[in-house]
């Protein structure tokens, strides 16, 4: 399998040229320095999101600022997204980092808020 990534982790946006099976990269090239490489290995093999969002908040009409405390691999994006959207917090204040979804679909991961809300 070939894969092409444009990598952003610096400004260069170097495309980067990876080759290999879902287990391993026999080759890649293209990258601009160490971190480029790390990208384009970790992009290639478990390629990770920061999701950011929003969800509702009981008798208020403003919505409510919330991303991931770490990057979710991007095959739960979608479920995760899907949990996201039913979510309505009732519990205010809500202060910015307070969890409001504790491990998204299994992940171990934190929904956390972003702003706050009175």
């Amino acid at each position: 399998m070939k894969k092409e990534i444009i990598c952003t982790v610096c400004p260069m946006g170097c495309e980067i040229e990876v080759e290999g099976s879902d287990k391993e990269v026999t080759s890649i090239k293209g990258f601009g320095c160490k971190r480029g490489e790390v990208y384009g290995n970790n992009e290639f093999l478990h390629p990770v999101r920061i999701l950011t969002s929003t969800v509702k908040v009981a008798g208020q009409n403003e919505l409510l600022a919330v991303r991931s405390e770490e990057p979710i691999p991007k095959e739960l994006i979608m479920d995760c997204m899907k949990v996201i959207a039913e979510k309505t917090v009732c519990d205010t204040p809500i202060q910015r980092y307070d969890v409001v979804i504790p491990n998204i679909c299994d992940s171990g991961i934190n929904i956390v808020a972003t702003s706050t809300v009175k």
